[in-house]
C-alpha cells in the first residue's frame, strides 16, 4: 500500500510499515519537511497514498476524495503507542478499503467514516 506519513509519526512506524511491505513515503529531511497541512493532504491526494499522522484536523478532509487518512489520537503519546495503533490499524484494513475511509484511533477505542456516511 502506498503511505504518506507526517512528521509526528515515529521512524519505528515508517520502518515498520516498510518492513511489512508498504511504499513508506516520509518527508523528513527533505525539501519538503515542515510544509503546511494543506500541502501534505494535497500530496497525499495527488500520489493517492493513505495519509497517516497525529493531527485531528485532517478529519476536516473525510468528506474529501481522499485514499484513506488514518488519525492516531492518544491522551498520552509516545513513540511507542503512537506506533502499536498505526500497525493495529493496518491490520484491521486491506489496501482496498482504505479509499474514503478515515480511522481515528484513540487510547482503547476506534472510530471510523466512510466518506459520505451521515
Amino acid at each position: 500500500m502506498d503511505i504518506l506519513v507526517d512528521e509526528n509519526i515515529p521512524l519505528i512506524s515508517v520502518e515498520q510499515l516498510r518492513n511489512m511491505g508498504h511504499d513508506v513515503l516520509d518527508i523528513r529531511g527533505t525539501s519538503e519537511q515542515g510544509i503546511s497541512d494543506k500541502l501534505l493532504w494535497n500530496k497525499a491526494c495527488q500520489e493517492k497514498r493513505l495519509l497517516i499522522s497525529t493531527d485531528r484536523g485532517f478529519a476536516y478532509y473525510r468528506d474529501s476524495d481522499h485514499f484513506g487518512i488514518l488519525i492516531i489520537s492518544l491522551h498520552r503519546p509516545n513513540r511507542q503507542e503512537i506506533n502499536k495503533r498505526v500497525i493495529d490499524a493496518i491490520k484491521l484494513f486491506s489496501a482496498k478499503q482504505w479509499p474514503g475511509l478515515l480511522v481515528v484511533m484513540r487510547d482503547r477505542t476506534m472510530g471510523t467514516w466512510r466518506r459520505g456516511d451521515r
